[in-house]
């Protein structure tokens, strides 16, 4: 059993906080904030609770942290916490630049220590079948990838809140919603090679914009889109184009929630089929994936290489929409992974 302390108990540190009551993989054990407003809610859930980052990292009975925190506070948290020699999970993104992910990557690998990442969408029963039908040639030729990840959950967050800023949620609902469809790319469609950005305000006066969209070109050829929007109703979906089929995915629920998520087939001999798939939390999934690699050294599904390749990507994408021209992105070659240090 793996014993984490979370930082952040906003919107999405809470609901982690619920999601793992009886996980028998990681057990949430403390609680860190900046005051005390968040401590009877860390009361009832039986966490210690602290205001001292301090008190976190030096706890001998604290083996990971999990961030739920500003993103631009991440990569210093990150290199906090493994120079403390404990796990990390992150939520995404992981860092807003690509330096600052190679500077976390290496940092824990350097430290020996696990390093997650709060992408749940891969670990998704609609997901994880396109990725076998994908493996297995059942598309054929990939051509093209539509997604779309939109909801109005944050429509109503402050123009002062960090959600809505622009240094530290660039691209409108990038950094919410749009991050997680760049890295579902990256593990099923492999590196992304070029980026063309688009940002608009229409409905909100967030100063970092309220839709992004996003035109993709892979290493492989392949294209993609992308878009997001922080104040529409709940939009899920994806959509792959292959020379021998294409397969939509619509989930019905946020990944918060329980609901169904409709996958639908059809190839070029005309059959047509359509499969649902219950909810599974997908949030819990990786958090006890992240848990259980600690523990027994199972593989972890998020490469080095695609933790900073999805950043990059992020960056990328900021650049364009701010000087509205294509953006190429270096590839993973390019990562600068440092070795892991060897001690006496």
């Amino acid at each position: 059993m793996i014993r984490a302390a979370i930082v952040g108990l906003g919107w999405w540190g809470k609901h982690i906080v619920r999601r793992l009551q009886g996980s028998d993989r990681i057990q949430l054990v403390a609680a860190l904030e900046t005051s005390d407003a968040h401590a009877p809610f860390a009361a009832e859930h039986g966490l210690r609770y602290t205001t001292e980052w301090n008190d976190v990292l030096s706890d001998p009975n604290v083996d990971a942290v999990i961030l739920c925190t500003p993103h631009s506070m991440h990569t210093q948290q990150v290199l906090a916490v493994a120079a403390a020699g404990k796990h990390v999970f992150c939520e995404k993104p992981l860092a807003l630049t690509r330096a600052d992910a190679e500077l976390s990557v290496n940092a824990c690998r350097a430290a020996g220590v696990m390093l997650g990442v709060g992408h749940e969408r891969r670990f998704e029963p609609a997901a994880i079948e396109l990725r076998r039908m994908i493996k297995e040639g059942a598309l054929g030729t990939i051509m093209h990838v539509e997604g779309n990840f939109s909801h109005d959950k944050l429509a109503h967050v402050p123009e002062s809140d960090w959600r809505a800023s622009a240094t530290d949620a660039p691209a409108a609902g990038m950094t919410a919603m749009g991050i997680h469809l760049t890295d579902l790319y990256l593990d099923l469609f492999g590196p992304i090679s070029e980026v063309y950005a688009q940002t608009a305000r229409r409905a909100s006066r967030r100063p970092n914009g309220d839709v992004v969209s996003v035109h993709i070109r892979f290493a492989s050829g392949a294209t993609g889109y992308l878009n997001a929007i922080l104040v529409t109703p709940l939009y899920i979906g994806m959509r792959v184009f292959g020379s021998e089929a294409w397969v939509e995915i619509r989930n019905h629920t946020h990944p918060d929630t329980p609901g169904l998520t409709t996958l639908t087939y059809q190839n070029r001999n005309g059959h047509h089929d359509t499969v649902e798939f219950p909810w599974e939390d997908a949030v819990r999934r990786n958090l006890e994936a992240f848990a259980e690699a600690i523990e027994s050294g199972t593989r972890y599904p998020f490469t080095d290489a695609q933790k900073i390749a999805n950043i990059a990507t992020l960056e990328a994408i900021c650049t364009s929409a701010a000087e509205n021209r294509p953006v190429e992105i270096e590839s993973n070659a390019g990562a600068r992974l440092h070795p892991v240090a060897v001690t006496a």
